[in-house]
């Protein structure tokens, strides 16, 4: 197992009496549940990420979704060790990477990462990206299949997979995802993606909930508009678009290096979008993306 590095410091810096969870949780069609608010740490230098993965779920966070392709999934688990919380009131995510797709590879894939991150189990684990070029993300979907089996994950599902994806590894194994991580904000609200995971029983995650903050830009339509609704409720336009996704059912995992701002992203439980202000959200979609189409990447 890797060794939990930093843990002294962490322990200086970071007050180890953590709030109240501050999410609920969702149930997902395995049975286990997940917590509806989560830390994304996409591009969190490794550095940075242990100390702030403690002092979120310090604030009350208690899910944080890491990838190999971040790098900074053993930086995770030292967050996760040195907040002092019981592991299983913990959620942790990782992802496999499109170069280690097929039984074996994405299996050893799984172990690595584990190991890397020094915990004993991964709450839930996703294929990154269908990569349909290479066109092994059924063999890879095996693996995970056999990796829950064994005990050693306890949910599986995939992130970026678009309907004709999902459909395809049921209609080959028989097993759905229970999660399905896309690129979901109020620029592409992804219904088609939606259906289809509803109709096998998937929740679906949110990546990039604020448009890689494009949605906040200062002078922009959407700013206005998030603005116009965030001063009827006392609220910040961030947290607007937050609300609306939980307010749709969804689970969401906005990535800050700021504490300030992870707290912030956190205070959405205590108000509701009107039917009035989800109608003016609706007004935002262009189907526009921030990352590639599932189908051109890998």
């Amino acid at each position: 197992m890797h060794a939990v590095r930093s843990l002294g410091t962490l322990r200086n810096t970071v007050c180890m009496t953590a709030a109240e969870p501050l999410a609920p949780r969702i149930t997902l069609s395995d049975g286990t549940s997940i917590p509806q608010l989560g830390l994304g740490v996409y591009k969190v230098p490794a550095e940075q990420t242990a100390e702030l993965v403690a002092g979120a779920i310090e604030l009350g966070y208690r899910h944080v979704d890491t990838a190999a392709l971040y790098r900074n999934e053993a930086e995770v688990g030292e967050g996760v060790c040195a907040s002092g919380v019981p592991r299983d009131e913990l959620y942790v995510t990782s992802k496999v990477w499109n170069d280690r797709h097929g039984v074996d590879e994405t299996r050893a894939a799984f172990l690595d990462a584990l190991d890397a991150s020094g915990l004993d189990y991964f709450d839930l684990y996703l294929i990154h990206w269908p990569a349909p070029r290479q066109d092994r993300y059924v063999e890879a979907w095996k693996a995970l299949i056999g990796l829950r089996e064994q005990g050693l994950v306890r949910s599986i599902g995939v992130s970026n997979f678009e309907p004709h994806h999902l459909q395809r590894l049921v209609d080959e194994t028989g097993v759905a995802p229970v999660v399905d991580q896309v690129e979901l904000h109020p620029w592409l609200p992804q219904r088609d993606v939606r259906a289809a995971a509803s109709a096998m029983g998937a929740a679906v995650e949110s990546w990039s909930p604020l448009a890689r903050g494009r949605v906040l830009e200062a002078g922009s339509r959407d700013r206005e508009v998030l603005s116009n609704i965030a001063a009827r409720h006392d609220k910040t336009p961030a947290q607007v678009a937050l609300r609306w996704h939980v307010q749709q059912g969804l689970i969401v995992i906005p990535k800050s290096t700021s504490l300030k701002r992870v707290a912030e992203n956190a205070d959405i439980f205590d108000f509701e979008l009107t039917a009035t202000d989800m109608a003016e959200i609706a007004q935002l979609e262009t189907g526009e993306r921030t990352g590639r189409h599932p189908d051109d990447l890998g």
